[in-house]
């Protein structure tokens, strides 16, 4: 672990790669597992705000389980996260032709309808951000429904603090970035 500001950062993000291998999983991790994706204060607000321009992006049965649940739930561990369909996949899933798992929130936002991606966990994943009282974790995720991801990255040699740039930049800005660049070369050297 090492800190960056108010951050501590496990090495494992250096020391990992990955690239999400759709062709492989088939977006498994926005359909397995027990919860919603998680999701900040903020971003609750701009699930209620943007679901009508999203609605028409959706699945029926994500439409069903978001008006029946809400925009967004509290989960067995008492924070907010996205709601499920029969407590499966997200609610904001939608499947392409081919059969793999989406984001409608994405698709919304990639044809203009909306100018908010996706929830910053989403964007993130495998990286995962913990908030405590005056510094926050940011940790590599280890799922093996993920396998495929980390051996394409080992193939293309892709650590993982490089393939969630865009997101670690969206969440902690480009200064904070570039310091994250530099203690990845040391520790690499």
């Amino acid at each position: 672990m090492f800190q960056l500001g108010d951050t501590i950062v496990s090495e494992e993000i250096i020391e990992n790669d990955f690239v999400c291998n759709l062709n492989a999983c088939k977006g498994a991790c926005c359909i397995d597992g027990e919860a919603g994706a998680p999701l900040e204060d903020k971003e609750t607000e701009i699930l209620v705000d943007i679901y009508s321009k999203v609605k028409p992006f959706l699945r029926k049965e994500g439409v069903a389980a978001i008006e029946e649940q809400g925009a967004f739930v509290k989960g067995e561990d008492g924070e907010w996260e996205t709601p499920l369909v029969n407590k499966s996949e997200c609610a904001y899933v939608i499947f392409s032709d081919s059969g793999i798992a989406k984001c409608g929130l994405e698709e919304a936002y990639n044809k203009g309808a909306i100018s908010w991606k996706k929830p910053i966990s989403c964007h993130l994943y495998p990286v995962r951000v913990k908030e405590y009282s005056s510094l926050t974790a940011v940790n590599y995720h280890k799922w093996q429904i993920c396998d495929p991801a980390c051996a394409l990255g080992d193939e293309l040699q892709v650590p993982i603090y490089r393939f969630v740039k865009e997101a670690l930049i969206r969440k902690f800005g480009e200064k904070w970035y570039a310091e994250l660049e530099k203690v990845a070369q040391e520790h690499t050297k």
